[in-house]
């Protein structure tokens, strides 16, 4: 991030780790490790482990991870890091130049995640819960590796989606790092339980509205998924039949995490008390750390500990079997009541409501609400709606930049890359020199590809060829090689062989030829993005 020393990182999840070190790169395997790192002075380097000492005058780091693991979560980075303590059991990780932000943001806020997560879940195994922040060109947004979350810088301008991704990494430690999923194949097992308990405690240290809107934005997004993909889509399974060859990554979708969580949240409601369902949690935790399981071994688990529900067949109860659940493709069979969230979401729906009703009445929507006193999620819920109903008439699209355009500017990238996300579904071109902008400075996947494939679905793929030619250097070389392939998708064979090929000078003569007045609905794989 400081563009004044090397860095370096690994990233494991989900198969990654087999080009790291030879193993058996399969979560149902797990293994103590131990180290030896030698590195040049003055880097810094940290791994995914429970001990640590540093030789100062051979320059060599050892390391050891007393507790079994998959080899997905051993985790090595190195680079101009400096510390400091946010906790009595936690420190950041940053550059210098980013140190004073990650302090100010996270300062006491861990300790009270954690003390929260250990009064519903047990006690925190893993000793220290440290984070490390990493470059733009970090390929995800947050990856859970034990006693030392890695998190991608570019987060730190949104509170609130820091605190969700944190929050969330936490929730692994007991969910994912302590009891694995044995196979890929049933990811939601560590990823809808997380998410699952992710959400019981921001209810417990922010509030249920805030957690209803959290939810309703991420519920959003998966009918969005949903729409594009259709609900016979084989990825919309919780149990997905992963093909000879395909990387498990590839299911890293909202179905795992969100149509995980819906099965989670029913499991609680049959309980009749979320604190009855939190002490069975405990009890499977307790049963299961340290071993890697299947979806039988916690639904069998759950019918054993609650032996009056196993006695009402409840598993095979009409149109909600558990075998649905798990292998039925579509939408959630039940989705959560979010109506404690109403007074934080009721104003987005009005917003936007007044924006998209004949005739506009812009004064009216403009002067309704002041979009800069609402929280993250509010702002990127009305926006999502937006990208949701695009292209928009152009007096909306034009009203909308006149009213907005300049606040959302100074806002946090999550709330900009939806408002210029919009701006190219809508072939706005007043505005399109700040996608410019944006892509010269946002080099992390989960900013750039939904951009890129937008701007390759409409008119404007010129454009994106030519900003690609200018930036391509700076972008991780697996995010390099995706960005290519939504660029070479309808373009000649030689050209599609080499993208950088292009000048920028052709290119630009390609931009200048378009017309303003054609108009598309892409709608990208990605609008949101998921933390491991």
């Amino acid at each position: 991030y400081g563009n004044s020393k090397p860095f370096v990182f690994t990233q494991g999840h989900s198969v990654c780790n087999r080009s790291f070190f030879p193993c058996f790169d399969t979560p149902a395997v797990k293994c103590t490790y131990s180290a030896i790192v030698k590195a040049p002075a003055g880097m810094q380097v940290l791994m995914s482990a429970t001990q640590s000492s540093y030789e100062e005058q051979e320059g060599i780091y050892q390391f050891y991870m007393e507790y079994p693991i998959p080899a997905y979560l051993v985790a090595l980075v190195a680079g101009d890091l400096v510390p400091a303590d946010i906790g009595p059991r936690s420190k950041v990780w940053a550059e210098p130049c980013l140190l004073s932000t990650a302090i100010g943001k996270l300062s006491g806020r861990v300790e009270r995640w954690l003390n929260a997560a250990e009064s519903l879940y047990g006690p925190y195994i893993w000793g220290r819960y440290d984070i490390v922040f990493l470059p733009p060109s970090f390929p995800m947004v947050a990856m859970e590796n034990p006693c030392l979350t890695f998190i991608i810088s570019s987060i730190l301008e949104s509170d609130e989606f820091l605190i969700i991704d944190v929050i969330h990494e936490v929730a692994h430690s007991w969910f994912g790092n302590a009891v694995t999923n044995a196979t890929w194949e049933e990811m939601w097992l560590s990823e809808g339980l997380a998410t699952y308990a992710q959400r019981r405690i921001t209810t417990e240290t922010y509030g249920a509205a805030f957690t209803c809107l959290e939810t309703a934005f991420r519920l959003d997004a998966l009918h969005r998924q949903m729409k594009l993909l259709g609900e016979d889509n084989p990825v919309s399974k919780l149990q997905v039949k992963l093909e000879p060859g395909v990387n498990p990554s590839n299911l890293m979708n909202l179905f795992t995490y969100e149509k995980g969580y819906c099965f989670v949240y029913y499991l609680s409601q049959l309980c009749g008390d979320p604190m009855r369902f939190d002490a069975f949690l405990r009890a499977y935790i307790e049963k299961y750390k340290f071993t890697s399981v299947v979806a039988q071994d916690l639904l069998d688990s759950f019918l054993a500990y609650f032996p009056e529900l196993k006695e009402q067949c409840i598993d095979s109860k009409t149109g909600l079997e558990f075998e649905r659940w798990l292998n039925a493709t579509g939408p959630p069979l039940i989705e959560p009541d979010l109506s404690q969230g109403s007074s934080l979401t009721s104003p987005v729906e009005t917003l936007f409501s007044l924006w998209t009703t004949e005739p506009l009445d812009a004064v009216s929507a403009a002067n309704s609400v002041n979009i800069t006193e609402w929280q993250t999620f509010q702002t990127v819920l009305f926006l999502d709606r937006l990208l949701d109903g695009s292209p928009l008439p152009h007096e909306v699209i034009s009203k909308l930049s006149e009213c907005y355009s300049a606040h959302l500017d100074s806002m946090n990238a999550e709330i900009r890359i939806r408002w210029l996300q919009i701006i190219v579904r809508n072939d706005y071109y007043p505005d399109l020199h700040k996608v410019r902008r944006f892509l010269e400075n946002q080099m992390s996947r989960m900013y750039t590809i939904p951009l890129y494939e937008d701007l390759c679905t409409g008119t404007l793929k010129s454009f994106a060829l030519e900003v690609f030619y200018q930036t391509q250097n700076q972008l991780h070389p697996n995010l390099r090689k995706t960005i290519q392939q939504i660029l070479t998708q309808g373009l000649n064979p030689l050209l599609a062989m080499d993208t950088t090929a292009v000048t920028a000078e052709a290119l630009a003569a390609g931009y200048e030829d378009r017309s303003p007045e054609a108009v598309h609905s892409a709608m990208s794989l990605r609008d949101v993005n998921v933390s491991a």
